[in-house]
């Protein structure tokens, strides 16, 4: 059974952990026009509005949020990634599942397919307000691809 409720106390005040994942994403600041400008060649028009937050929360290094099982409990995930500049730069990135280390995977993306998977995170929050990957990246992930 996966835990659901994660909080913690910080300044006195009691913080529910699936607000910290909405505000994560809702407080991103977007990347510099100089810093976007070499990954617009990357990705169709249509998600290049995307793209500056895409950027910001790809230089965090970091996301939390839960994997959506279909017919069962939301499962808590962290990943991690190496950040670098340049999209054709590989990254790898590891992702655990419910704080479990037996429950860790990895998978070395370039940056701009990786950055590409952060638009879709970042697009799905925007829509149903979960921070999840698409299937495409748990597809790759998995080694399912």
């Amino acid at each position: 059974m996966v835990n659901s409720c994660f909080c913690y106390q910080t300044n006195s005040l009691l913080v529910h952990r699936d607000l910290l994942f909405m505000s994560t994403i809702e407080a991103l600041k977007p990347a510099g026009r100089a810093d976007v400008v070499i990954y617009m060649p990357y990705y169709a028009k249509t998600k290049h509005n995307w793209l500056p937050l895409a950027i910001s929360l790809y230089r965090q290094g970091a996301l939390e949020g839960k994997r959506q099982v279909q017919g069962g409990e939301p499962i808590p995930f962290v990943c991690s990634w190496y950040v670098s500049k340049l999209p054709s730069e590989l990254t790898r990135c590891r992702l655990q599942f419910d704080g479990q280390a037996e429950l860790s995977y990895e998978v070395t993306l370039s940056n701009s397919e990786f950055i590409d998977y952060l638009i879709d995170v970042i697009m799905n929050f925007k829509r149903s307000h979960f921070t999840d990957f698409p299937r495409g990246f748990y597809r790759k992930l998995l080694r399912f691809e």
